[in-house]
């Protein structure tokens, strides 16, 4: 999202707005957040193993990650690798950024939708 939307959002008490593929270090202390969620910008990381480990290390030990996305993108946009596979794929590779972060007790699932596919894959940060 971009400065505009996220400003438009009466439910944020402040907003952040940081490139992960220019730089996938997060400028959070370790242990800063309960939970966190990736909500269908996934397969845009360009470095996404890095990414990853910065949130295994500003989560609290034990706190959940989700990874939420469809088999919609841009794929002007998308990396290489989405490209390279359907919905299973795509949740090997979730799957893979979170054990190579070492995150513990991955699920990936596939939710009821009337409408396109959706996914999630949660983990537990590191502990």
């Amino acid at each position: 999202m971009n400065e505009v939307e996220l400003a438009e959002n009466a439910q944020l008490d402040s907003l952040v707005i940081h490139d992960l593929n220019q730089q996938p270090v997060l400028a959070f202390e370790e242990d800063t957040f309960d939970a966190a969620v990736c909500t269908v910008s996934v397969q845009y990381l360009t470095r996404p193993v890095e990414v990853f480990c910065e949130l295994a290390r500003v989560v609290c030990s034990g706190g959940p990650v989700m990874v939420a996305f469809s088999n919609r993108c841009f794929p002007t946009k998308a990396v290489a690798l989405w490209h390279m596979g359907g919905d299973d794929h795509h949740s090997e590779i979730i799957r893979a950024y979170f054990t190579r972060a070492g995150f513990e007790d991955i699920v990936s699932q596939r939710l009821v939708s009337p409408d396109d596919p959706m996914f999630v894959a949660s983990a537990r940060s590191p502990g």
